[in-house]
């Protein structure tokens, strides 16, 4: 367990660096970027949706994962729209809650 906990923190450490510098060389505006590549149907356009369809079943396995309650949707929602920034601390948090992988992928139900 603690080396996908290293894992999960160097990602996330990974991860925040990059996204500090790109805000801080490009600004926020990063959905025309995203939607021009989208529709240009190139490489880079393909990394996109697939990585939108990642976030969605990232979304979706996370309120899977608190039986679709209201906190599991709220929790979704933020996994789909926060990528690895919001799924790395939810990782880190869940393994130190759980002692076995199959909880952290399950749940306790």
């Amino acid at each position: 367990m603690r080396v996908f906990q290293i894992l999960v923190g160097l990602m996330l450490t990974t991860v925040t660096v990059y996204t500090g510098l790109t805000i801080a060389g490009h600004g926020w505006n990063f959905l025309p970027v995203i939607f021009s590549d989208l529709f240009q149907l190139n490489w880079t356009g393909q990394f996109y949706l697939d990585f939108i369809c990642y976030l969605m079943l990232s979304g979706l396995w996370v309120a899977w994962r608190h039986q679709f309650s209201l906190q599991g949707i709220l929790l979704g929602l933020s996994a789909a729209c926060g990528g690895l920034l919001f799924l790395a601390p939810y990782l880190m948090i869940v393994s130190l809650q759980e002692k076995s992988f199959k909880n952290i992928l399950v749940g306790r139900q």
